[in-house]
C-alpha cells in the first residue's frame, strides 16, 4: 500500500511527536493505517480497551454523521482519542495521543489531514464515474 494517498497523510501525521496512533476507521473496522511500523509502543499496552471504547463511539458517530457531527473526543486513562469525522458518513480520522497533550497543534493536523483525505476520497469518486461511464 504504498502508493496509498491516505496513508501518507497517515504517515505524515505519524511523525508529529504527540500522534501515538491514527487511523482512518469506522465501527469495528479500520479500513487504512499508516505504512509504518504502526502504533507506539504505549498505545500497544492498552489497545485492547481503546478499541471498544472507539467501537461505542463510532455507534454515536452513526448516529448524528448525518446531522453534522464533526468531531468527537474522549479521554481514557493516559490518553485522548480524537474522532474528526467525514461528512454524511460513519467513517473517522482518528488520532490517539497523550491526555496532556496540547491539542493546538494537533487538531489543526487532523483537520487539514482530514480536508486533505476527503480531497483523495472525492477524486476517487470522480475517476470511479470516469471509468463506469
Amino acid at each position: 500500500m504504498k502508493d496509498d494517498p491516505i496513508a501518507e497523510v497517515l504517515d505524515d501525521l505519524l511523525k508529529l511527536d504527540d500522534i501515538l496512533a491514527c487511523m482512518v476507521a469506522r465501527r469495528d473496522m479500520i479500513s487504512v493505517m499508516p505504512t509504518g511500523d504502526g502504533f507506539k509502543l504505549e498505545v500497544n499496552e492498552v489497545w485492547d480497551i481503546i478499541k471498544r471504547a472507539m467501537d461505542d463511539v463510532f455507534g454515536v458517530i452513526r448516529g448524528y454523521s448525518q446531522v453534522g457531527l464533526g468531531e468527537m473526543e474522549f479521554r481514557l486513562q493516559d490518553f485522548e482519542v480524537l474522532f474528526y469525522v467525514f461528512p454524511d458518513t460513519e467513517n473517522a480520522l482518528v488520532a490517539i495521543i497523550p491526555a496532556l497533550a496540547n491539542k493546538g497543534l494537533i487538531e489543526v493536523e487532523m483537520e487539514n489531514a482530514r480536508r486533505e483525505i476527503l480531497n483523495f476520497m472525492g477524486e476517487a469518486e470522480k475517476s470511479e464515474i470516469l471509468t463506469v461511464a
